[in-house]
């Protein structure tokens, strides 16, 4: 049997594979068994932020191997307690942290809190939480109900979990917060749901407004988060201090982490949560030192350099192409092309992939870009030039 054979006859079929077989990576390059050299627009969703390779997270990943991989969170952890520090530091906020193993855990750690918030500072508990139409917060049985896209609430999982509501618009949310809502569960860029980043005032007055009422606010940052928006954070880009943050995805370079963090930092005591394999040494070696490159990279603006040249050309494609597209969109390194029907938007991304350059799908018709964070000039410049040729065989 072949790789797509094996493939096919012992995995479960819940993703729509294509049959590549990637065996090496170098940066934003990934390489096929047979030679192929292919430019990573997507880093596996977000999550390979210093690039495919990278020899500092290698190596450390090896060395903390040969000592230690995990001995359970019922021992203090010295590289999650450090990086715990760490990501409170850049982060800005005053805030303590739970390490899981993705960002939907990540999610459902920030849906217990809210949860328990609500128990023990109303008269009447508060339990129910508003998020938007075309949010994405996970594929567990309560985030796919917190997510609000109407397809993944389908009848073959269901009875989904209650105490969720969700509108269309952030001017919805005040309309429909009531006497049980405790929460408001956001993602300032809208990842699956199309790239679409909120207004920067209308945040900050929904932050204004959810504090004077005491209920939470809670940012889903597991796709904006770690320099992807240009900032360590994309809620430090907005300007506002939620109650609740979760990551993931780009935090481990590769590595499955996720974390929630809190500035209700005394709200759980022993047994109220938990995870085995969360935080433990290997993955928190890892992310540290993720961090230690990615917050070098931020200093030195290089970041923000990739981010200025990257979006130039994506401007430039789009202008040149309307009967393709009709906008570019996004934040940071978290990039979209808004096509004009879904059939551009599929063509788009197979004409790219034929050519050598992998883009990603997600909502509202848009061609989603999450390159490495790391990813050079070189890099960006023979991908767009591959994009051209791509699109220069979409058919309209």
């Amino acid at each position: 049997m072949n790789l797509e054979e094996i493939d096919k006859e012992f995995v479960l079929h819940s993703y729509g594979r294509g049959y590549v077989n990637f065996i090496k990576g170098e940066n934003a390059t990934l390489f096929s068994e047979d030679g192929t050299d292919y430019i990573d627009f997507a880093s596996g969703v977000g999550v390979c932020s210093v690039g495919h390779g990278n020899k500092r997270l290698a190596d450390a990943i090896c060395e903390q191997a040969k000592n230690l991989l995990h001995v359970s969170n019922l021992w203090v952890i010295e590289p999650q307690a450090l990086l715990a520090k760490r990501v409170v530091e850049l982060s800005g906020y005053d805030m303590r942290l739970f390490f899981a193993n993705s960002g939907a855990e990540a999610n459902e750690g920030a849906l217990k809190i809210a949860r328990k918030y609500g128990q023990l500072n109303f008269d009447k508990k508060r339990y129910k939480v508003i998020t938007l139409e075309n949010s994405f917060h996970g594929r567990t049985i309560t985030t796919v109900k917190a997510t609000g896209q109407e397809k993944m609430h389908t009848p073959n999982f269901s009875p989904y979990p209650d105490g969720f509501k969700h509108v269309e618009s952030i001017d919805d949310i005040y309309l429909n917060i009531d006497d049980e809502t405790v929460a408001v569960m956001i993602e300032l860029v809208q990842g699956e749901g199309g790239v679409e980043p909120f207004k920067k005032d209308e945040i900050q007055n929904l932050a204004k407004i959810l504090k004077s009422k005491g209920l939470l606010l809670i940012v889903d940052e597991v796709q904006t988060g770690v320099y992807r928006s240009g900032e360590f954070l994309a809620s430090n880009y907005y300007e506002i201090e939620p109650d609740i943050i979760t990551l993931a995805k780009g935090l481990g370079g590769g590595l499955p982490i996720g974390a929630v963090m809190t500035n209700l930092k005394d709200i759980f005591e022993p047994g109220d949560h938990g995870s085995t394999f969360g935080g433990n040494y290997l993955v928190t070696r890892g992310a540290g030192v993720v961090l230690d490159i990615l917050e070098q990279e931020y200093k030195d603006r290089a970041i923000a350099k990739r981010v200025e040249l990257f979006n130039e050309n994506l401007e430039r494609l789009a202008a040149s192409l309307p009967e393709l597209f009709s906008s570019t969109v996004g934040l940071g390194l978290m990039r979209g092309l808004r096509a004009n029907s879904s059939e551009i938007q599929a063509q788009v991304i197979k004409e790219a992939f034929d050519n050598r350059v992998i883009l990603l799908k997600a909502g509202r018709n848009t061609v989603r870009f999450l390159p490495p964070l790391t990813i050079s000039e070189d890099e960006i410049v023979e991908g767009f030039k591959r994009l051209e040729v791509a699109l220069s065989k979409v058919g309209v």
